[in-house]
């Protein structure tokens, strides 16, 4: 059997949106959309995801489901990096913290739609894996670092986005510091039996805090 070729691949992606947008309408009334931002979609059309999984799983790059990438750790499901990008409300100048790099699909895909992209991965090895699948794709305005996320990246703070990419039972004090008035944190929160994606806007004198759907990802790592 031949090789696949791009355009069998492009097929493939566009097959993986369509899924998405299914998802999307059929999760409206947890998330209050009915559908995605178009511009998410169509990085995720362009981009190459079976590029930034292990090779044992690339035939299932297009599949709408979480694969493993090594360490305990997978990367999220299309529906679910689509809503969480979208969640974020990104603009062309946007500087965004990510927790979680994982191989580096998400950042990817943040990085296509902001200006700058700051990202922290506990996993040493992903981190190196992470900037070879960047670099080939065409991103230049990624920063990766080994280190602890729930810490964020002080010396690049104030960030206008963050999303983290793991859960914790509260949102890390230093994201929420780090983040800008009038931005947006989207993150999986509560104990591993009751988490849910929750969208934390930081106003001048408080936190609005907005619960939509359940969710299961693993759970935020630190360093000590």
């Amino acid at each position: 059997m031949k090789a696949l070729a791009e355009k069998h691949l492009a097929i493939f992606r566009r097959h993986m949106v369509d899924v998405i947008t299914i998802h999307a309408d059929l999760s409206s009334e947890e998330t209050g959309k009915q559908a995605l931002d178009e511009r998410v979609l169509e990085v995720m059309r362009e981009l190459p995801r079976h590029l930034f999984v292990p090779a044992p799983v690339a035939a299932a790059a297009y599949e709408d489901m979480p694969l493993p990438i090594g360490f305990d750790k997978t990367i999220s499901q299309p529906f679910m990096v689509a809503l969480m990008t979208d969640l974020l409300e990104l603009r062309p100048g946007d500087e965004v913290l990510e927790v979680g790099t994982g191989l580096g699909y998400q950042t990817a895909i943040l990085a296509r739609l902001a200006g700058q992209v700051w990202s922290v991965e506990i996993v040493e090895e992903f981190v190196s894996a992470a900037e070879e699948r960047l670099k080939l794709v065409g991103i230049g305005n990624a920063t990766l670092r080994v280190g602890d996320g729930s810490r964020g990246w002080a010396e690049h703070a104030p960030f206008d986005k963050v999303l983290v990419a793991a859960a914790a039972k509260t949102v890390p004090h230093a994201l929420i510091d780090q983040l800008k008035p009038g931005g947006r944190l989207v993150m999986p929160i509560g104990p591993p039996e009751a988490q849910h994606l929750t969208i934390v806007e930081k106003r001048t004198d408080r936190l609005d805090r907005r619960e939509l759907m359940p969710v299961r990802f693993t759970e935020l790592e630190t360093a000590g």
